[in-house]
């Protein structure tokens, strides 16, 4: 059976909304390959040095990766060699396989940790304008759907205007926001959260962070004083802490989830934008070169566009057109 038909067979046991939201939200990146990989094959009639070469610049202009490229093209020549491909057609498949492979390699647990009893504290970090804020109002409204009620902790008290945004997520949710007047302590912040939120017996507290104070160490520190509060108030807190980067930023985003994995013990990404990019290849690099699973990803703008992160919605998503212009070809 061919890798495409394999994957069909996975999504069939999934929802077609779901598959239709990764088909659509990577339709950038999609466009961008595919159309690089034809016109390479186009140029190239054989598989050759040169042709590795130039597959390597495309793969790292997607933003996959120097270090994943680099292991990449390695297993494709070895694959090369051992299937004793030579026309460049023959090799498009194989790369598709071997990316899908990279991806599917590392376990990805997108499901978040919440507790069967008691509060789960959920917090959300990372730097200014990744969308930090849209993330955590669409957070709330997975949650809720899920069944799940939830609060919100206006912890950004320093960016100008952070706490109305969330308090207008929080209206058009429909979930409570607890805040202070801005420039007050994010630390006073969280514990009048948590007291409400235990109080009022809420399954989930989603807590904003600040993005930006005047250097990296004080945003640390800030982020750990916060921390400090969560863990002496609910001790097995916080549940999860959820990195927020920009796709569209590519290997600043890399950087920026090296920054605060040292610093805040991330348990998950959260990849937004990845609609608005022909560059999701990201996600590949991220998987592959950070010990941080990806558990959501931003697909679009609507409130529900914020989706779990599933290794082969993903490849369906990025590679739809070339599996499909394969399995064609295998039943003409």
């Amino acid at each position: 059976m061919s890798f495409f038909k394999k994957l069909k067979e996975k999504l069939t046991t999934q929802t077609t909304d779901v598959t239709d939201k990764f088909k659509t939200g990577l339709e950038k990146t999609r466009d961008s390959f595919s159309t690089k990989m034809n016109e390479l094959v186009y140029r190239y009639r054989k598989v050759d040095e040169e042709f590795f070469e130039e597959l390597e610049d495309i793969l790292i202009g997607a933003d996959v990766g120097v270090n994943t490229v680099m292991t990449l093209i390695d297993d494709l020549k070895d694959e090369v060699r051992l299937r004793n491909i030579k026309d460049t057609k023959d090799i498009q498949p194989v790369i598709s396989e071997k990316l899908a492979e990279l991806l599917q390699k590392k376990e990805n647990d997108a499901t978040l940790n919440i507790q069967v009893d008691g509060l789960t504290v959920i917090l959300v970090v990372g730097v200014n304008g990744v969308g930090k804020t849209t993330t955590i109002g669409k957070l709330a409204n997975h949650l809720k759907q899920d069944g799940k009620s939830v609060m919100l902790a206006a912890g950004d008290t320093f960016r100008a205007g952070a706490i109305q945004q969330l308090e207008v997520w929080g209206e058009r949710v429909g979930v409570d926001v607890i805040k202070q007047q801005e420039g007050s302590d994010p630390a006073a912040v969280m514990y009048d959260a948590l007291k409400a939120a235990k109080s009022r017996q809420v399954d989930v507290l989603i807590c904003d962070t600040a993005g930006r104070l005047q250097n990296k160490v004080n945003l640390m520190n800030e982020l750990e004083k916060v921390k400090r509060v969560i863990e002496r108030e609910v001790p097995s807190a916080p549940h999860e802490v959820l990195l927020v980067l920009d796709a569209t930023t590519g290997q600043n985003a890399m950087s920026q989830a090296k920054t605060f994995g040292k610093s805040t013990d991330v348990s998950g990404i959260v990849l937004t934008k990845l609609d608005g990019t022909a560059k999701g290849g990201i996600v590949l690099a991220i998987r592959r070169e950070l010990d941080i699973p990806v558990k959501f990803v931003g697909l679009g703008e609507k409130v529900d566009d914020l989706q779990p992160f599933q290794a082969d919605q993903f490849v369906y998503g990025l590679f739809k057109d070339i599996l499909e212009e394969q399995e064609d070809q295998i039943e003409s």
